[in-house]
């Protein structure tokens, strides 16, 4: 049964996924009249015995497969079975159709099936052999057509298959165990020289030179390689074979290459290279193709605009450019394609309106435009879809009111209009009786929930959260919404009322979100319901979870009570619960343990006492422990190494832990994020934290720990931020083995220790990610580290002067050296420096005059030289009008604005660091010009942002952003 199931799906989705196959049929018409050889009777009955399942394990046989060996009866002729056609003369077998017959087991190169020796066309399709492909198969020297497809087969594609030399189809595809080798394909092209149609779907030819691209047979219709672990650059020929009518290469994300400018394969219908790594621009010539009816690029790496010349494409029905660069507007062109029934251009990067004229795509009814940065309104014109099924428009810039006309498409199951600008009311929905999911997230619609969705009977998911809709809301309103799977109301100004005397069932409810709907008490009805997540966040409910809750959570495998006024929580039961999320309550007592099922748990900022129970190391399932923010004691659990295998994220921040911290980080091969700031611990980092390769934040800041600088950290290839600030560090910074050491590090705050010496060059030398920024890396917590790029090493013991090198930094945005003892003058070459937005050196030894280099630095909100011995008059000009008397205090030889003391008019020496053209910076005028124009004004809205303490509010919380973005990123993947 689970053979003939598999066999289903992969035939619905060749069918109906990839395309209409422009083949011949493979199902052969049957004789009824014509008598065919004994020899050949016994051997189709033989094959038929050898390979059937056996009656006891055999599936109830359904209507659309495994009818045809019914008919095969010992004594009737065979050429009038099912799937059997003969030769006129009836005598010989010719044609043989077994596809989805539920047949097995090996098929032997002496098997009876053989013994057919005039077979032209053979289809073994969708059967379960779960062996190799017979050598045997080269001995039908008549075969014209074989299609051993989906049916399991693995190992090598015997080369006895070259023997086929009037073979014009070949289909081994969806076998994903079969492999094909250079020497095999090589022989096939070579030797298969009438091959029309070739399909090998799935089969890994990663070892497969693309070479034999070169030799295909001109006469080629039909080339399908999807999924075949091709790699290289894709020979141009192939797009101009001269009968080539489909030529499919989907999922093959090493298969490079790019479309020809001219002599395109004219009768091409068929062209999808989707999950690929084609790339450039389109050609404006892609109009050639006239016939074209499928044209896939999606999730490729093509840019630049969308030729008005597609426009020519009149015969196209499925257009899929979606997951690539392209820009600029969408071609009005496009409205000529009025045979268009499936578009999709969503996660690209255009802009501007929807044309009017998009309402003549009349076919239309699927539309996807999401991710982009469209603009305007919502075309009134699309109204004239009246076929639409699915609209998608989210997470663009769409502005305006919802239009009416989208509650009265009569056919429409899915719309998508999230994340947008949009205002107003939500229209009642008159005629909308099909809509399926409804997602309107994230917008700013305002007004009441209509109810008239309550007649919305289809609906299965549901989704308003994020706006500005307010009043109270009657739950009763959902109740006829029976196949209703997902409801999210959350984040928005209303208040939900429900009657807990009426028993709502939703039989299909399986995530429901109600976060902050003014809600006090656990709401009643949730016990009669099997859910799979649970948001009742940001709400007023107070006190204890009742326990007829713990029903509830026994279903869950995402629950989220976070941010009301929970006191306690007894148990916390639950075999499937993987998310759990209890912080910002008033929780009391002991560490409550979660199931082992837990995948990621936060009950930090709550009032919990005591020690963490030895059972948290039966968390083996644990990525995300979050347990900051309470008053937690004791000493660190060994065990929490058991869990080091998984676990991606450990923030034990702000408790009162206190002793050494053990050696747990042996196996540490996830763990990315590290932060036991603000606890009492003390002793020396365990050096056990060089197995965390992947570690990027690394917080032991505000501790007692005593060591030198762990300059072995540098073995951490990935390590982005390093907080050591307010401990007992000392000694100097060095012993470096590596030249580009720390290389990713973006936060350095060493800040408040003893460490004293030089501060050497090679040190900073090594900080590439501050001098350099990658534009194609991967920008999630990485976008929040490029942003705050910090070195922190103030009230220390460093003496001697700043390096120059500092100057080569040029995306560092935070420099404090203050409250050490360095001396010498200030490094013109810090003016290079052109984000830079705060600059603390005080509290110095500092002499010399303030560089005149320094006021390029147009983004400088904070700036501190105070207490130093500079001289000189201060320089005027952009941020340096800004700041006031408390940024030079203690310069007793300072004079000028914003001083009271007035400079004598003499020209000040010009100091030896003025002529120094060894840091040239490596921004070039336009840039410097770009920030005088919008920095100037930008830092002097920074100053709002900073502490008491002349630091950034946002580098005082750095950590918890870091934690946040983290925690974000697995919620949404979750």
């Amino acid at each position: 049964m689970g053979c003939l199931i598999i066999c289903l799906s992969q035939l619905f989705f060749l069918v109906f996924l990839l395309h209409p196959q422009p083949t011949s049929s493979s199902s052969f018409s049957s004789s009824s009249t014509l008598l065919c050889s004994q020899e050949q009777s016994s051997a189709l009955l033989k094959f038929k015995r050898l390979h059937s399942y056996p009656t006891s394990s055999s599936s109830k046989y359904s209507d659309d497969c495994d009818q045809k060996k019914e008919s095969w009866k010992e004594g009737r002729d065979c050429c009038s079975w099912d799937g059997v056609t003969c030769d006129t003369m009836g005598r010989d077998v010719i044609g043989l159709d077994l596809s989805c017959s539920e047949l097995q087991g090996t098929i032997h190169s002496n098997s009876s099936l053989f013994l057919l020796p005039n077979l032209q066309q053979l289809n073994l399709a969708f059967n379960c052999f779960n062996s190799s492909i017979s050598s045997g198969f080269g001995q039908f020297a008549k075969l014209e057509k074989l299609d051993l497809s989906s049916s399991q087969f693995s190992g090598q594609v015997p080369h006895e298959l070259s023997k086929l030399s009037k073979l014009s189809s070949l289909d081994l595809s969806g076998n994903k165990q079969v492999s094909l080798n250079s020497s095999v394909m090589r022989r096939l092209v070579q030797n298969l020289t009438k091959l029309r149609e070739l399909r090998l779907d799935s089969v890994q030819m990663s070892l497969v030179s693309l070479d034999f691209l070169m030799n295909l047979s001109s006469s080629l219709t039909v080339l399908s390689l999807n999924g075949c672990g091709l790699h290289g650059n894709l020979p141009y020929n192939i797009f101009r074979l001269p009968n080539l009518r489909e030529l499919s290469l989907i999922s093959n994300p090493e298969l490079r290459g790019a479309f020809p400018t001219t002599n395109w394969s004219n009768p091409l219908m068929f062209l999808d290279v989707s999950t690929t790594g084609f790339s450039g621009s389109l050609p404006n010539s892609i109009d050639n193709l006239k016939f074209l009816k499928h044209l896939g690029l999606s999730q490729c790496n093509f840019n630049g605009l969308i030729p008005a010349s597609f426009g020519n494409l009149t015969q196209i029905t499925v257009l899929d450019l979606s997951g690539n660069n392209f820009v600029g507007e969408l071609p009005s062109s496009l409205s000529n394609l009025k045979n268009l029934s499936f578009l999709n251009l969503r996660c690209n990067n255009l802009s501007g309106s929807i044309p009017e004229s998009f309402g003549n795509l009349t076919k239309v009814t699927y539309c996807y435009l999401s991710s982009n940065s469209f603009i305007g309104h919502i075309p009134s014109s699309l109204s004239n879809l009246k076929d639409l099924t699915f609209l998608d428009l989210g997470g663009n810039n769409f502005e305006g009111t919802l239009p009416d006309f989208l509650t009265k498409l009569t056919k429409l199951t899915n719309l998508d209009l999230n994340s947008n600008h949009l205002i107003g009311q939500i229209g009642e929905f008159q005629n909308a009786k099909s809509l399926e999911i409804l997602l309107l997230y994230n917008n700013r619609l305002n007004g009441s929930v209509p109810k008239s969705i309550s007649n919305l009977v289809k609906l299965q998911k549901l989704d308003i959260s994020s706006n500005n809709l307010s009043g109270t809301i009657e739950f009763d309103m959902f109740s006829k919404l029976n196949e209703i799977d997902f409801l999210d109301l959350s984040y928005n100004s209303l208040s939900l009322s429900i009657n807990n005397n009426l028993k709502y069932t939703f039989p299909k409810l399986k995530y429901l979100k109600l976060a902050s709907c003014n809600i006090t008490v656990f709401p009643y009805f949730l016990r009669n319901l099997s859910l799979d997540t649970l948001d009742l966040s940001n709400n007023r409910i107070k006190g204890q979870v009742p326990k007829w809750m713990f029903k509830v959570l026994e279903s869950l495998k995402s629950l989220n009570l976070s941010h009301n006024s929970l006191t306690s929580i007894e148990q916390i039961p639950g075999r499937n619960l993987e998310n759990l999320d209890l912080h910002a309550n008033f929780l009391q007592g002991t560490f409550p343990v979660p199931p082992s099922s837990v995948v990621f748990f936060s009950i930090s900022n709550n009032n919990l006492t005591g020690e963490i129970p030895s059972s948290i190391c039966n968390l083996t399932s644990l990525q995300i422990l979050d347990i900051s923010f309470n008053n937690l004691t004791g000493t660190i659990p060994r065990c929490l190494g058991y869990l080091s295998d998984f676990l991606s994220v450990m923030d034990l921040r702000t408790n009162r832990f206190h002793g050494t911290i053990p050696e747990i980080f042996a196996k540490c091969k996830s763990l990315r994020t590290l932060v036991f700031n603000h606890n009492q611990l003390e002793g020396s980092l365990p050096q056990s934290l060089v197995n965390c390769r992947k570690l990027e934040v690394l917080d032991f800041g505000n501790n007692k720990i005593n060591d030198s600088f762990p300059y072995w950290l540098e073995a951490l290839p990935k390590l982005q931020v390093l907080v050591l600030r307010c401990n007992r560090f000392y000694g100097q910074i060095e012993n470096f083995k590596a030249i580009s050491s720390f290389a990713m590090l973006r936060i350095i705050d060493l800040s408040q220790n003893n460490f004293m010496g030089h501060l050497t060059s090679n040190f900073f030398e090594g900080l590439k990610a501050i001098k350099t920024i990658n534009e194609n890396e991967e920008l999630k917590l990485e976008r929040i580290l490029t942003i705050f790029t910090t070195i922190d090493l103030s009230c220390n013991r460093f003496h001697g002067q700043i390096p120059k090198v500092l100057g080569t930094l040029q995306f560092l945005r935070e420099l404090n050296l203050s409250h050490n003892s360095l001396s010498g003058y200030i490094p013109s070459s810090l003016g290079n420096l052109l984000v830079l937005e705060s600059l603390d050196l005080s509290s110095n030894m500092l002499n010399g005059s303030i560089p005149m280099q320094l006021t390029s630095l147009t983004f400088l909100a904070v700036l501190n030289l105070s207490q130093n011995k500079l001289t000189g008059s201060i320089p005027q000009g952009l941020q340096f009008n800004t700041f006031q008397n408390n940024s030079y205090i203690g310069n007793k030889g300072l004079c000028g604005f914003p001083l009271s003391k007035k400079c004598m008019i003499v020209e000040p020496p010009p100091s030896e660091e003025d002529n120094d053209l060894k840091f040239t910076s490596g921004f070039g005028w336009k840039v410097v010009m770009m920030g005088y124009g919008c920095g100037f004004v930008y830092g002097i809205a920074m100053g709002y942002l900073v502490s008491k303490s002349r630091k950034p509010q946002w580098l005082v919380s750095l950590g918890y952003l870091v934690y946040k973005s983290r925690k974000l990123q697995w919620l949404r993947r979750g």
